[in-house]
């Protein structure tokens, strides 16, 4: 009575799954490819006797095609067959065609989009953000002055202040409060004709790298020095020493003041009185010559007083 019962219940389940034709079963793990599927010996998916895939007991876990199945392999929402981005990575919210949502266009995803607002058209950076290239505050698609200095304070169109209208930009002004209508130098300092003079000393160049007066430099101070004495009043003497372009700006800032410190150092050996002097450096801000030419790169190398 026992082995008919077994027999009984072997041959239930055999109706039941549909496998009278393929004989002994063996089942099995399903392999990765076949996860929540039951599988016989040979690995293929079992199918009931209306042709249907045999699901395992645990559930799905992952869909076939060959099943009938619709296969979302990135887990999106947006089957594989509609999928036009099937790789979304995890969590990221996606279009009706299974693509990242980039809700203002940049280009940017919005999951990754820092500056989710970004008007059309603007160029941004990797997160989304407005190109700002010369990071002066003003959008490059706004920017009438690219290439501004790092620091230099601009105005809305991204372009230099000129606090007192004198034609040089405030961060190479030298005397940022000249009066209306003054003549100024390449410093932004007033220029008198007669009373006050300009003396570039570029009869004799410094050395690269150096601060070292030459002779005929020496002579140019030694006839200012004449000069200034024989001057009715003098008011102020103001000195800027400059640099070539070649170096680091920061260095070149350091040794434009030195040129400047030791011709004023020349004048005050010479009998200027030293209150009466100032001094300053523009580094390689205000070059007077080309600077990719040795002989511009020398005129570079001066002082002006």
């Amino acid at each position: 009575m026992s082995s008919h019962k077994n027999y009984f219940k072997k041959t239930a389940l055999q109706n039941l799954l549909g496998m009278t034709a393929l004989g002994l079963l063996a089942f099995q793990p399903a392999t990765a490819a076949e996860l929540g599927y039951v599988t016989d010996s040979s690995g293929n998916v079992v199918r009931t006797s209306y042709g249907e895939c045999w699901k395992a007991l645990d559930g799905m876990q992952k869909k076939l095609p060959e099943c009938g199945d619709e296969v979302d392999a990135d887990g999106d929402g947006v089957t594989d067959d509609l999928d036009q981005c099937p790789k979304t990575a995890a969590g990221t919210k996606v279009d009706a065609k299974g693509c990242a949502l980039d809700s203002d266009g940049d280009g940017v995803a919005d999951d990754m989009d820092r500056c989710p607002g970004t008007p059309a058209g603007a160029k941004v950076d990797a997160k989304g953000c407005v190109l700002d290239s010369d990071g002066d505050g003003v959008p490059d698609g706004q920017d009438q002055c690219s290439g501004t200095p790092a620091g230099a304070a601009v105005d809305a169109n991204g372009c230099a202040t000129d606090t007192d209208g004198d034609g040089i930009a405030d961060y190479k002004d030298r005397c940022p409060s000249t009066s209306a209508g003054t003549k100024v130098d390449t410093s932004g300092c007033a220029t008198v004709i007669g009373t006050v003079f300009t003396a570039n000393l570029v009869g004799d160049e410094f050395d690269s790298n150096s601060a070292v007066l030459k002779p005929a430099m020496k002579d140019a101070l030694d006839a200012l020095a004449d000069r200034i004495a024989k001057a009715k009043s003098v008011t102020s003497i103001s000195i800027v020493g400059h640099t070539d372009s070649m170096g680091e700006t920061s260095y070149n800032q350091s040794l434009s003041e030195r040129r400047a410190q030791a011709t004023a150092d020349y004048l005050t050996s010479r009998g200027v009185a030293s209150s009466l002097i100032t001094t300053s450096g523009a580094g390689e801000s205000s070059p007077v010559a080309d600077n990719s030419t040795s002989k511009g790169r020398a005129e570079n190398r001066r002082t002006e007083v």
